[in-house]
């Protein structure tokens, strides 16, 4: 079994060198593995990593759009924020500890269980689940920016947009953005 897991992972190393950034893998209920290199679903996990050059534009721009198609949100609103807070850089690391493309924070990954911050699939897809969360939570765009900005806890405990001047600043940043791409 080891030998038959390492030549996947040779094939795979191998012949993927220059296509994908990642490859993903998930197993089955019948045992069976599968691999991409676009996950269609949580159920993916990194398989193999190579940070050898900025992570493909177009493929980010696939991966957004079959996330937010999966859990019906606006991709253009998901552009925006990951503009706002990563300027689409995957490495991306805040002076606070947030992470990744959608810069979600440690504690925030342990709630969605993301273990991969800086994979560009884990955490896109980990941000617009905890995005459409927060959505349904408030039922307002702006309260569930605010919400992703200073955490629901600041939303609830003011009663709408927290009066710090970073969320409301995001909050307007992001709007302006997600209208821009609308065009």
């Amino acid at each position: 079994m080891m030998l038959r897991i390492f030549m996947i992972w040779l094939f795979l190393s191998l012949s993927c060198w220059v296509w994908a950034e990642t490859i993903y893998y998930y197993c089955d209920e019948n045992g069976v593995y599968h691999f991409t290199d676009l996950p269609t679903s949580s159920k993916y996990k990194p398989f193999l990593v190579f940070r050898y050059h900025k992570y493909d534009p177009k493929k980010l721009d696939r991966l957004i759009k079959v996330y937010s198609k999966h859990y019906r949100l606006d991709p253009a609103l998901v552009k925006a924020v990951i503009k706002v807070e990563s300027n689409f850089e995957p490495e991306a690391e805040s002076s606070k500890g947030a992470q990744g493309l959608m810069q979600i924070t440690p504690i925030t990954q342990k709630e969605l269980d993301l273990d991969t911050p800086f994979d560009p699939a884990s955490n896109i897809e980990a941000g617009i689940r905890y995005l459409k969360s927060l959505l349904n939570r408030f039922s307002s765009i702006e309260l569930a920016l605010a919400a992703y900005n200073a955490g629901p806890g600041n939303v609830k405990r003011y009663g709408g947009i927290p009066p710090f001047k970073e969320t409301k600043e995001y909050v307007k940043k992001v709007l302006k953005i997600y209208q821009e791409l609308k065009r």
